[in-house]
């Protein structure tokens, strides 16, 4: 499961998820797990507007004690160099009916987004008709 967070656009802002080639948005901002899902393959158009890498620090620390581990002082200090990188990619999508929002997600998550703007899909998702069609955005209760 990759995250995927709405920042502006026609959904409302939140953290939402990109799972097997299905987009869930959320229904307000601490929603998570509910919301209106929508296959990728619905996708117009994914744009990067910006690229960058960051490093988290759970996952620094994590590669710091693994290479400790395995090879000492060296391998500490190189855990905690390399470790923890991870590629965000901030982008605007529209949807086929019109709608469209700014979000960021990892690089993995933004390429099967991307493969989604194509007629074929996408390995791995749903093909169309397993998928129910996209309902309208109802409000929160």
């Amino acid at each position: 499961m990759a995250k995927m967070i709405v920042h502006a656009g026609d959904f409302p802002k939140g953290k939402g998820s990109v799972i097997l080639g299905v987009m869930t948005f959320p229904c307000g901002p601490r929603d998570v797990f509910t919301g209106q899902t929508i296959p990728v393959t619905e996708l117009e158009r994914v744009e990067i507007a910006t690229e960058e890498s960051v490093k988290k620090a759970a996952g620094t620390v994590g590669w710091g004690v693994a290479g400790s581990a395995l090879l000492g002082p060296v391998g500490l200090l190189a855990g905690l160099l390399l470790g923890g990188r991870k590629t965000e990619v901030t982008f605007v999508a529209r949807l086929k009916d019109g709608r469209k929002f700014l979000g960021t997600t990892d690089k993995g998550a933004y390429n099967v987004m991307l493969a989604g703007t194509f007629s074929k899909g996408v390995a791995g998702a749903p093909k169309r008709p397993s998928v129910p069609p996209p309902q309208p955005v109802t409000p929160c209760p």
